[in-house]
């Protein structure tokens, strides 16, 4: 609901493409320091950290809030406001992962995976068709209450989660910083790079997020608008069926996600994804942007699932949460992304822009299954193991 109503603000107040690009890239600039709220939640636990971010979101909300009902509510005061907040926002997928990895055992991961994207990609849709009716019909000040409303929820659940797992490890307790905290993440960084296959999942994260993403988190509120001539309620409509598509993607992995070959289904998954971003960068009307979105949300879930699978599964269990802060970092090609999209689609367009993206996506996962061959495509693969 948040980004799809401050991303329309923005486009509306700026009326520039550029801004928006920049607000969207904005939200991911926490990316950088994403690894270190891996250690710290290796450190005093993912459970007490998650609440202390999610304390942070009710805040900022607040803010906005106040700030809406008062009528002193300005683009700058939004991009400072966001700025503040993108530093922790980016790493709440993170330390959710790294809670699921460690209260689940390792033979229901890919299950497990697929219920919490089950539970991300609902809320997507539900917020997506919400949110933008709420901002059309009673305005900013009454979408920010209820916004502000579900951050306080969101912490009071946060709370009630068990200091340890139902299988009896204990979430990471407080303990005594005997090493530095740098050299726990560089302990971290050289673990990923000897590990061959955590490292080309890391690069593909960083592909998907550069040449993927782009298109549906950053860049729905331009394309509703000046593509299609839609209002919010369009931008609604978009936002909801790409994470349709994710939910159904979800329902299917967390069904029969034990019976995949996890590392073929990323990369084959990947390619599928930008090859349907192509497609979707040439529609003209609302109704075909929709179904393109659909099947998108489809491919992205099937490839980020398993993905995601692959890193819980892999990745020792006291590596475990700084792997996913590396993880996190690798988010930042989603704002690389759409800061070079903005000045594409000036000069050329949103087509052309699409179609580039989409190509560069398809040849970059291809040389990472072939020279990973043996790590994520091979059959006997570990990452293709059921």
């Amino acid at each position: 609901m948040e980004t799809l109503i401050l991303g329309w603000y923005i486009l509306v107040e700026t009326r520039s493409v550029l801004l928006l690009t920049a607000f969207a890239s904005l939200q991911w600039i926490g990316t950088l320091i994403a690894p270190m709220f891996g250690v710290a939640g290796d450190r005093i636990g993912h459970r007490n950290l998650l609440c202390a971010m999610r304390a942070l979101y009710a805040l900022q909300a607040g803010a906005l809030l106040v700030l809406a009902f008062t009528g002193t509510l300005t683009p700058v005061l939004v991009f400072l406001i966001s700025a503040a907040m993108s530093l922790v926002r980016p790493s709440d997928l993170a330390m959710r992962y790294a809670l699921v990895g460690g209260t689940m055992p390792s033979e229901h991961l890919m299950q497990a995976m697929g219920i919490e994207r089950t539970t991300v990609d609902s809320a997507r849709v539900v917020g997506a068709l919400t949110g933008a009716g709420l901002i059309a019909s009673l305005g900013m000040g009454y979408a920010y209450l209820v916004i502000t409303s579900f951050y306080g929820l969101s912490l009071a659940l946060t709370l009630a989660v068990p200091a340890s797992s139902p299988h009896g490890r204990e979430q990471p307790p407080l303990r005594a910083a005997h090493a530095s905290p740098w050299r726990e993440l560089l302990d971290a960084f050289s673990y990923v790079r000897r590990t061959p296959l955590l490292l080309a999942t890391m690069w593909l994260a960083f592909l998907v997020n550069l040449t993927a993403y782009p298109l549906t988190l950053g860049l729905l509120p331009y394309v509703a608008k000046d593509i299609y001539g839609s209002d919010q309620t369009g931008l609604g409509y978009l936002a909801a069926s790409f994470a349709a598509g994710a939910l159904v993607g979800s329902l299917v992995l967390t069904r029969f996600g034990a019976t995949i070959a996890a590392g073929r289904w990323m990369i084959a998954f990947a390619l599928l994804w930008h090859a349907l971003l192509a497609v979707f960068g040439l529609q003209q009307s609302l109704f075909g942007g929709i179904v393109t979105l659909t099947l998108v949300g489809l491919a992205q879930s099937f490839s980020l699932v398993p993905m995601s699978a692959v890193l819980l599964r892999h990745a020792a269990e006291r590596y475990r949460g700084r792997v996913l802060g590396i993880r996190m970092f690798a988010i930042y090609g989603l704002p690389v992304g759409l800061l070079i999209a903005g000045p594409i689609i000036t000069h050329f367009g949103f087509a052309a822009m699409a179609m580039l993206y989409s190509l560069l996506g398809i040849a970059a996962t291809a040389m990472i299954a072939r020279h990973w061959r043996g790590e994520v495509w091979a059959r006997g693969a570990s990452a293709n193991r059921r």
